[in-house]
């Protein structure tokens, strides 16, 4: 399935479920039910924003896009925890005003059964989502599934909460799990708007892919540099756009090395990083032995 089938399905689905959780809310009065139910509504607006996203990124580029536009996806992320912030704010504005004068919740046991209903539908669309998102390399629709897991737990929170108040009749835990909610929703939508502004500031990769380049390269200079046709590789520099990587990095040879020969070299190295990264793009600038810097990556 691809990222903009997967996120129809989860259009869909977000439709589904706020109109079961806000069928629950309907029923029941609840201020942690209708949190939970306004949550939905970011659910459904997030994957629009997300399919708008994905779609455009496809797109080829062009002469004012050379580099393409896949990170039109990290504009869907930013909106999408631009979104969760807003709708935080909504329930800490209802919720409160319950606090300071709780009231008794009405049709519980059918709210509940409903909300448990989408909840379940929210948790394996979450899973297919991020499991789907990361084989694409796809953040937006990572995004999506984290969004939707984050949704699932809070909302597991909410059935615990609200049942426990009905079994005791501590009215006073609706409107505190409303609050605890939003704070929740606060973090998850700080965190997601900055990995998305990193993404659109052009972060180095994570150690663990950086990991990898390094590895990579290093295995494919050894046979390189046992001959002396590489002295060393240095100023090597990562960042991603979308399911895009872009490495670059400056590589020393002998001062003697022909342009057919260090061209045969930096295929090498650009095919050691494919299999290491598939997807990946590489900038590879030669210079001769006197721009040495004995720095990064020192062969020999």
């Amino acid at each position: 399935m691809s990222p903009t089938q997967a996120l129809l399905l989860s259009l869909g689905v977000a439709v589904v479920v706020f109109v079961l959780k806000g069928l629950a809310y309907l029923l029941t009065g609840s201020v942690a039910l209708y949190s939970d139910a306004l949550e939905s509504v970011v659910n459904i607006a997030a994957a629009a924003a997300a399919l708008l996203a994905v779609r455009v990124s496809k797109r080829p580029a062009d002469e004012n896009h050379p580099f393409g536009h896949t990170k039109a996806e990290y504009f869907s992320a930013v909106l999408e925890g631009v979104l969760i912030v807003l709708a935080a704010l909504a329930i800490l504005r209802e919720a409160w005003p319950r606090l300071l004068a709780p009231e008794p919740i009405e049709e519980l046991g059918l709210g509940l059964l409903l909300s448990l209903l989408a909840s379940s539908l929210n948790a394996l669309l979450a899973l297919f989502l991020i499991s789907k998102g990361r084989q694409a390399r796809s953040p937006a629709v990572v995004a999506d599934g984290q969004h939707v897991l984050s949704d699932v737990m809070t909302s597991a929170g909410v059935l615990l909460g609200v049942g426990l108040a009905w079994l005791t009749g501590w009215w006073w835990l609706d409107p505190l799990l409303a609050l605890l909610v939003a704070l929740n929703i606060l973090r998850m939508g700080w965190r997601l708007v900055r990995d998305s502004v990193g993404g659109l500031m052009d972060e180095a990769l994570p150690q663990e892919e950086l990991g990898r380049i390094r590895a990579a390269l290093e295995g494919a200079l050894k046979g390189l540099a046992a001959d002396g046709r590489v002295l060393e590789v240095h100023d090597l520099r990562t960042r991603r756009a979308g399911p895009r990587t872009f490495v670059e990095f400056h590589l020393v040879v002998p001062g003697s090395t022909t342009v057919e020969q260090a061209h045969q070299i930096c295929d090498q190295l650009e095919s050691a990083l494919q299999v290491s990264l598939e997807g990946v793009q590489t900038t590879i600038h030669v210079e001769p032995d006197h721009k040495a810097k004995h720095a990064t990556f020192r062969v020999g």
